[in-house]
């Protein structure tokens, strides 16, 4: 147990505490039991203490310490509880509470922990706790205010490491989580993932000759991991060194010819060093192995673009369309999404039937718009339930992608551009906005034509954050898997 100096803390404050007030069984003699580990002993006298005492919260304390130590300890959080009950801000029961709930990940350790901290804040044990707890429930701000509060505990637990350094990477602080990761890599010096997610916070720093140092070691020992070759491609790239990068990108899809984002990056370089042809034929090698990926048709669409050849782009961006229609129904249903696939006309009735009894959820109009929309093509239906959905949540972005989508099947292109420029406004990140508004463009006057190579540049820089951030979500999916 990382904190099982706790129980020594705990059992030395019942003790001071008891030898204030005199009861008739001696509190001295139980913790010495404690000591020797003796518990069963202990707990035979704390009991016989308790039937004379019954509300005594230190007993009742001592009680939970031992069972802990005896390892039952849910019988120990019933006797923390107990305490608390007669006194609920005693330390000692709050920390003996608050270590076995941490210790299973549990959050209902966070309300006692953050007594602790009110009557302590400089804490550092339960700062880290706390920390580690609010991290595992996605609050990363509060979490880096508590690993600030525990640094010098926080260095020698590689879970802590950890947890801080993808949170400082999820607050957009990737120099500090760095540091932190570099930290991890001293402690754990066998292990090679903490010098990987080192590098790629490097790399979000726009640190790529510091990436390149912690890289190429790990490079020369092996080049068989290609997510390290695809990383290691992206920081040489960004130093000006492109065949480098190029040959290392080639050597990750060769390893793993079924990752998408590996095509994405490639199809990124082609882009930016105007080798479109180059990228378009490894996309196609790509579509051979994983031939319903919808973002392989939104690269070679763009690829398509950058050579005008814009009833090819026009083709892929429908194709990528079409896929990622298919694949979202389970956005808010994923029992529906596999009736869908199995029996549509039994998921139609479904959101019908739910509709009757929820008639003002904005998630069910939307999803009957998908449904009817994919399944039969009935656009006038579709059209109005997705408008029944943004008039209950004005906000609601993929209803007007989705409305974006049958305007330019029912060639509405002026009433498409309308929806993408909302849906845009509202979330400028939108990708599937984007390539539906380059579509519309296509079919509309010269000015508007014009747009079209501002949008496709857009298209492929949103392309390639989201790549990013897939490479910093998978970096702590291998730290999770590597934890000792």
């Amino acid at each position: 147990m990382l904190y099982s100096k706790w129980i020594l803390l705990l059992s030395l404050c019942a003790s001071f505490a008891a030898q204030a007030q005199e009861t008739k069984t001696s509190v001295v003699s139980i913790e010495a039991l404690i000591r020797s580990r003796n518990y069963s002993q202990a707990l035979d006298s704390t009991k016989s203490a308790l039937r004379e005492n019954p509300r005594d919260f230190r007993l009742w304390t001592l009680e939970g310490i031992v069972l802990s130590l005896s390892g039952d300890n849910q019988a120990a959080l019933t006797a923390f509880d107990k305490a608390l009950s007669f006194s609920p801000k005693y330390p000692a029961a709050l920390r003996g509470k608050a270590e076995i709930l941490y210790e299973a990940r549990d959050k209902r350790a966070i309300p006692a922990l953050e007594e602790i901290l009110n009557a302590d804040p400089r804490d550092e044990t339960a700062n880290e706790m706390l920390a580690v707890l609010e991290e595992k429930q996605g609050n990363c701000r509060p979490a880096n205010d508590h690993f600030l509060q525990s640094e010098s505990t926080t260095r020698t637990h590689p879970e802590s490491l950890e947890a801080y350094g993808y949170c400082l990477m999820q607050t957009k602080q990737p120099e500090k989580a760095a540091a932190v990761f570099e930290e991890l890599a001293v402690l754990l010096p066998e292990k090679t993932y903490p010098k990987y997610d080192a590098a790629v916070a490097l790399v979000e720093a726009k640190e790529n000759d510091a990436a390149l140092k912690v890289l190429e070691p790990m490079l020369a020992a092996s080049e068989s991991d290609a997510d390290l070759l695809s990383l290691a491609s992206e920081a040489y790239e960004a130093t000006g060194n492109t065949p480098k990068a190029v040959a290392l990108l080639r050597q990750a899809i060769v390893l793993s010819p079924a990752t998408p984002s590996y095509y994405a990056a490639f199809a990124r370089l082609c882009l930016d060093h105007d080798s479109f042809q180059v990228g378009i034929d490894m996309i196609n090698a790509g579509l051979a192995h994983i031939p319903n990926d919808p973002s392989l048709y939104i690269s070679r669409g763009l690829l398509y673009a950058q050579l005008a050849r814009y009833d090819d782009a026009e083709a892929d961006f429908k194709k990528a369309d079409e896929l990622d229609s298919t694949q979202s129904l389970s956005s808010y249903f994923s029992d529906l999404a596999e009736i869908s696939r199995n029996n549509p006309g039994k998921a139609l009735s479904d959101v019908r039937s739910q509709l009757k009894a929820h008639p003002d959820s904005p998630s069910l109009h939307y999803l009957l718009a998908k449904l009817l929309w994919n399944q039969s093509g009935a656009a006038d239906e579709a059209t109005r339930s997705a408008f029944q959905a943004l008039q209950l949540k004005p906000h609601m972005v993929v209803a007007r992608d989705l409305l974006a989508t049958i305007y330019l099947n029912t060639e509405k292109y002026d009433l498409a551009i309308e929806q993408c420029r909302i849906a845009l406004k509202e979330a400028p990140s939108d990708q599937s906005a984007m390539y539906h508004l380059i579509i519309a463009l296509r079919h509309s006057g010269p000015e508007e034509q014009r747009q079209i190579p501002v949008l496709v540049k857009q298209l492929s820089d949103l392309k390639q954050s989201t790549r990013r951030l897939e490479t910093e979500q998978k970096t702590y999916k291998l730290i999770e898997q590597s934890s000792p």
